[in-house]
């Protein structure tokens, strides 16, 4: 999981749609155990969720490469951890000043340390 990964999620932000999985009592549950913070988008405003989105649509796009589907499970869980650990340690991002996204989180927790 991520929290084991990373070590801690204290102060994450979880945003979501209004989905029953993510509205449950047990969901609210983990993330205050966690130290995450829920975040809902307004019912019925895509704009809201226009980030996971975009996000999910280039997931799909870059992975199945055209194919409707993945060849089973093991597949798709091997795109899926292949491409997000690339877009994570070495896709740049423009938003990140050309960094990809690790490079900025740990440049950002210096710079905060150093203030």
């Amino acid at each position: 999981s991520a929290a084991r990964v990373r070590g801690s999620l204290a102060g994450a932000v979880f945003h979501s749609d209004h989905g029953a999985q993510y509205s449950s009592r047990q969901f609210a549950e983990l993330c205050a155990q966690l130290g995450v913070r829920q975040s809902m988008g307004a019912v019925g405003t895509s704009a809201d969720n226009a980030l996971a989105e975009s996000f999910n649509a280039a997931l799909k796009r870059e992975t199945l490469r055209g194919a409707r589907r993945y060849d089973g499970a093991r597949a798709c869980r091997l795109a899926v951890f292949r491409w997000a650990t690339r877009y994570n340690t070495r896709r740049r991002h423009s938003v990140n000043g050309q960094q990809a996204p690790n490079a900025y989180e740990q440049q950002s927790a210096t710079l905060t340390l150093a203030a």
